[in-house]
């Protein structure tokens, strides 16, 4: 691995969760007798929740509210993706640091729990922080920072990710397969 340091985005990157968050919006659009297909609104979702609220939802008030709700339920049996575990063990078996950084509240903190994967990170950074959403760097450059990090790659699955991190001035990798980013770190 040629980086010391690993700042992770959650969502869609370690954690598997589009599929349940994408059924719980609809779920939640049901509720109040709207209908989306699920591909326009998983493709919503990959973009921001904001953004498909806006999308889907924009005149009703609870709606936000209540597809959270809904959420945290799916949540509950939190699911990373394959060999998620052990990548990150391998970078803290190498010496190496890993960061979290979440858009989520606190409730990050219970997941990373509920996966056994806490003791992992360095850091998790939450909303609760209360840095500016991604793609504000502050985040990172709050990390970079306090850690003095020197070689730091970020790793997320939106545009967002990639721009925080280039602003904060770390290299970046767009996350769209664990297979492939081990690839791309072994070489």
């Amino acid at each position: 691995m040629n980086y010391q340091d690993y700042i992770w985005d959650l969502g869609g990157t370690l954690l598997d969760n589009y599929e349940t968050s994408t059924a719980a919006f609809v779920t939640t659009l049901e509720k109040f007798e709207r209908k989306a297909s699920h591909d326009e609104v998983y493709k919503a979702l990959k973009v921001s929740t904001n953004h498909a609220v806006q999308l889907f939802a924009p005149d009703l008030p609870n709606f936000l509210q209540d597809y959270k709700k809904q959420e945290a339920k799916q949540l509950e049996h939190p699911v990373l993706f394959d060999g998620a575990e052990q990548l990150l063990k391998q970078v803290v078996a190498q010496g190496g640091r890993n960061f979290l950084i979440s858009h989520r509240n606190n409730q990050v903190l219970e997941i990373l729990d509920k996966t056994g994967i806490r003791s992992l990170f360095t850091e998790v950074v939450t909303s609760d922080n209360g840095f500016a959403r991604k793609p504000d760097p502050a985040s990172m450059l709050y990390l970079k920072d306090k850690y003095q990090i020197k070689s730091g790659l970020v790793i997320g699955d939106r545009p967002i990710d990639v721009e925080a991190g280039r602003r904060a001035g770390f290299d970046t990798y767009l996350f769209d397969d664990m297979s492939r980013l081990k690839e791309f770190l072994e070489r």
